[in-house]
C-alpha cells in the first residue's frame, strides 16, 4: 500500500498585502494635510484697512538703518539698551521694514545683544494664503 502525502494548502499573501496598503495609508498621511478645511460659511477678519502700528515696547528700524523707540529717535543700539530696565532688556523686539537689507538687521541684532539684550525678538507679519 501506498501512502499520499497530503498536500499543504497554499496561504494567500495577505501579509505582504497589508503591509503595502499600511505603507500608501503613511504615504498618504504625510503627502496629505491633517488640518480641517476651513468651514466655508466661515468669514475671515481682513485687516486691509488698518494702520500699521508697531506693538508696543517695540525698536523700529527704517530702511535707511534709522531706529527708533515709542515714536523717537535712538542714537544707537547701545544707547537703546543702556536706557532700558533690567526686565526690559531680558527681551528686545525689533520691528524691521521689509526693505531694510539683511546684513543691517544682523549687525543691530549683534550690537544689540552686545549692549546687554538677553533675546532679540523679530515681530513680522503672517498672513493666510
Amino acid at each position: 500500500m501506498r501512502k499520499f502525502a497530503k498536500a499543504k494548502p497554499q496561504r494567500e499573501p495577505t501579509i505582504a498585502l497589508i503591509n503595502i496598503v499600511f505603507l500608501m495609508l503613511v504615504f498618504f498621511m504625510v503627502a496629505g494635510t491633517l488640518a480641517q478645511p476651513l468651514d466655508p460659511s466661515l468669514t475671515l477678519v481682513e485687516t486691509r484697512e488698518l494702520d500699521g502700528q508697531a506693538p508696543p515696547n517695540a525698536l523700529v528700524v527704517y530702511p535707511d538703518g534709522r531706529i527708533s523707540f515709542e515714536g523717537e529717535d535712538q542714537a544707537d543700539a547701545a544707547t537703546f539698551v543702556a536706557s532700558l530696565s533690567e526686565e526690559d532688556r531680558e527681551t528686545v523686539r525689533i520691528v524691521p521694514d521689509r526693505t531694510l537689507p539683511a546684513a543691517a538687521l544682523v549687525s543691530l541684532t549683534r550690537d544689540l545683544r552686545s549692549a546687554g539684550a538677553q533675546r532679540v525678538m523679530l515681530v513680522t507679519k503672517r498672513a493666510l494664503e
